[in-house]
């Protein structure tokens, strides 16, 4: 097949501070991609790091052609990372992974088959995840029921930032999906168009430590229920339909007890302290949605790009 008629492939990889997993990844995703028959581009976006995985990534540059580099002015996040590659993307399919090889770079000839049947849509489920540890893993999944039941959108349990899309979704994500704050797994799960699922089990990282703690990971867990669901909004009117409905029944019982009913010191102290707490939990979900309305209205950019390589 002539050179300008193959297909491309870009494979977008977020790195912060993996020196010490670069190369390695960058010898086990060249030795994949040079067994497709599609075109290829790999493209790294550096956010922010401060150890030498930019000066690896400048020399892997300089020695290979299809390496791209995308970097950032500082730490913007991995989500953004994510966007800004598929932003710089030029492939007929983007796959979205991290460096630290727990996506395995084997998956890649999965996802072009899965590309060349149509679909244009292949989320990475993760079967199994030891090196996460049990409590990370129990509140993934605890996460994603939550998720489920409160937003009309339905999640596919355990999907990662390990991805693929095609053109026609990317250029859906690079145009209309422009939130600050943002879930972008979601947002692929939530586009439409023919997609599938591939499973995988998450390999044992080859260097570093998570980058995601366990505040981050709350954060991050916050900011996706309120972008995907108004249901928290309305526990004003159902903490409002409680309260009345226990009104009515202490009202019930004062009356049905007047003669022996206690002098309700205690009782009152607990309402007001049950339900100040019940106002104050609204007043704090409201202003979670306020502050994610306020982020939107300021309009600041996603990410600043400082310099690239090889684009």
């Amino acid at each position: 097949m002539n050179d300008s008629m193959k297909k491309r492939l870009s494979l977008v990889v977020s790195v912060y501070n993996e020196e010490e997993a670069l190369e390695q990844f960058f010898q086990e995703a060249d030795r994949i991609l040079r067994k497709v028959f599609w075109d290829y581009e790999l493209i790294f976006v550096n956010d922010g790091s401060q150890d030498r995985s930019l000066e690896i990534l400048n020399h892997l540059a300089e020695a290979d052609e299809h390496v791209k580099i995308v970097s950032f002015s500082k730490n913007f996040g991995h989500e953004a990372a994510m966007i800004a590659g598929i932003d710089y993307s030029t492939g007929d399919g983007i796959i979205c992974m991290d460096a630290d090889l727990q996506h395995p770079p084997e998956c890649i000839l999965e996802i072009i088959e899965k590309f060349e049947e149509g679909y244009q849509v292949v989320n990475m489920v993760r079967t199994k995840n030891e090196s996460a540890g049990w409590f990370k893993n129990m509140a993934s999944s605890a996460f994603y029921k939550l998720i489920n039941v409160l937003s009309d959108v339905k999640f596919e349990s355990n999907a990662s930032d390990f991805f693929a899309i095609s053109r026609k979704v990317a250029d859906v994500l690079k145009h209309d999906y422009r939130e600050k704050v943002r879930f972008l797994r979601g947002y692929v799960q939530n586009v439409g168009f023919p997609k599938t699922t591939i499973k995988y089990e998450a390999c044992p990282r080859v260097a570093g430590e998570s980058k995601y703690s366990i505040r981050k990971l709350f954060k991050f867990s916050v900011n996706t229920i309120v972008c995907f669901s108004n249901l928290p909004l309305k526990m004003g009117v159902f903490a409002g339909i409680f309260a009345a409905a226990l009104g009515i029944i202490v009202l019930v019982y004062t009356l049905l007890t007047r003669g022996g009913a206690p002098s309700g010191y205690a009782t009152i102290v607990i309402l007001n302290c049950f339900m100040f707490a019940i106002l104050f939990l609204i007043v704090g979900i409201i202003g979670e949605y306020i502050a994610i309305l306020f982020a939107e209205l300021k309009d600041r950019p996603i990410y600043i790009v400082e310099e690239t390589k090889n684009i």
